[in-house]
């Protein structure tokens, strides 16, 4: 569900934000079809995870100092870092302790998709790039269920972690991990400026090296260059993480474009190398593209969630687990998909017997065909699956929303007290 008219939506939709608006109280009147009211997260009062997220939410609020890691995983949305960014710059603004490192990132330029523009990235060479969505693609894959194959003799890349982001030098770092496949003296990375580096560590099980630097920056220049003329030698990219000293609220997106749990179930190192971090959240934004074909095999999507589940209680059987609803959406721009609605009865019955949250976006944004009125109003483009900018703010608030309210709730603090501090800070 990807092609080059999308891409070029997808980019501009990239381009820079000079200011960040909490848009949705004044749009009631606007858009009547949009169910205000629904905009809840669902069974997290009762929730000890959930409790315990909210505590440590609330001490970053205040001024206190904590690590908070937040995991949001889906597709196209989450790829583009567009609502997902948003939300990540409200949390990471609210207190002068609640701004966290940027950490693990893709550089998908260099595997010819979308890039997010809230980071940049540069390069030279000849590069292919392979997704863990693509039926016919093979390759291995980590986390981010994105590889890029390089072949030939020396790529220069250069990442810029702050790109078109507002705050200046938001995302400064003083560690760099790029992770990446096949453990062969075929090729080596250097770095322009060899006097940064002050300490390589290497983790074979995660397929990462990992470079600490002499002073703290916001972009870097590095080459792969390959040192053994080895036939059919090949280096995979798989990710990089930008790490910084930091307390505060890390917010990792991780999507693929065409990204569903079957396919993020191809990543052979997904589980190793998100075993190097411990989630409070993990937002589970996966099921558009699940429910999109009318092959959808609805006891599969239920096993495939739940074994993500316990993967991520795995690692951290604390973490507070939300499950989205995926937004209404046409099948090939043409009929209302209705397999979305047997998707959104899963994650209900995933959730109850899981004892997850929901956060029910079908509901919210009017239920079946919803998506043709969000299409008339200009905030959702043709296809009627992604969404204009004005959707994803508009998206990103509803959910800023419903969290904030859920920890007051749940902390028993005044109606509007956090919703009012993030935004107005």
């Amino acid at each position: 569900m990807m092609h080059k008219k999308l891409l070029l939506y997808l980019f501009v939709l990239t381009l820079p934000v000079t200011a960040q608006t909490y848009v949705i109280d004044t749009l009631h009147s606007t858009y009547p079809f949009i169910n205000w009211k629904a905009n809840t997260i669902k069974m997290a009062e009762d929730s000890k995870a959930f409790k315990q997220l909210f505590c440590k939410l609330d001490t970053i609020a205040k001024g206190g100092e904590e690590d908070l890691h937040i995991f949001h995983i889906g597709g196209s949305h989450i790829q583009a870092d567009i609502y997902s960014n948003r939300l990540r710059s409200y949390l990471q603004m609210m207190s002068p302790t609640s701004k966290g490192q940027r950490g693990f990132i893709y550089p998908f330029s260099i595997a010819k998709t979308n890039n997010p523009g809230n980071y940049k990235v540069k390069y030279d060479g000849i590069w292919n790039g392979y997704r863990c969505s693509v039926r016919k693609d093979s390759v291995a894959w980590g986390l981010s269920g994105v590889t890029a194959v390089f072949k030939d003799s020396i790529s220069h890349i250069k990442i810029k972690a702050n790109g078109n982001n507002y705050h200046e030098k938001m995302y400064d770092f003083n560690k760099i991990r790029i992770f990446y496949d096949n453990w062969t003296s075929d090729y080596e990375i250097v770095f322009k400026e060899d006097s940064l580096i002050t300490h390589i560590n290497e983790n074979q099980k995660a397929h990462f090296i990992e470079f600490t630097l002499s002073k703290t920056v916001d972009e870097i220049e590095f080459c792969v260059r390959k040192i053994q003329n080895t036939e059919n030698a090949e280096f995979l990219m798989m990710g990089i993480e930008l790490m910084n000293d930091n307390k505060g609220i890390e917010y990792t997106s991780i999507g693929v474009n065409g990204g569903s749990f079957s396919y993020y179930d191809r990543c052979r190192y997904f589980e190793e190398q998100l075993a190097l971090y411990t989630p409070d959240l993990f937002i589970v934004s996966i099921g558009t593209n699940d429910a999109y074909h009318p092959d959808f095999k609805p006891e599969s999507y239920r096993a495939y969630y739940t074994d993500l589940i316990k993967t991520i209680q795995k690692i951290n059987p604390d973490c507070a687990v939300l499950l989205t609803v995926p937004n209404d959406s046409y099948y090939k721009k043409q009929f209302p998909n209705p397999r979305t609605r047997i998707a959104r009865k899963i994650i209900y019955e995933v959730a109850e017997e899981q004892q997850m949250a929901v956060w029910d976006f079908y509901e919210i944004m009017g239920g079946f065909n919803s998506s043709r009125d969000w299409y008339q109003n200009k905030l959702m483009p043709r296809d009627r699956i992604h969404f204009t900018v004005m959707g994803y703010r508009i998206k990103a608030d509803l959910l800023l929303q419903a969290l904030a309210n859920s920890w007051e709730k749940t902390l028993q603090l005044t109606p509007n007290s956090i919703l009012n501090k993030i935004i107005n800070e």
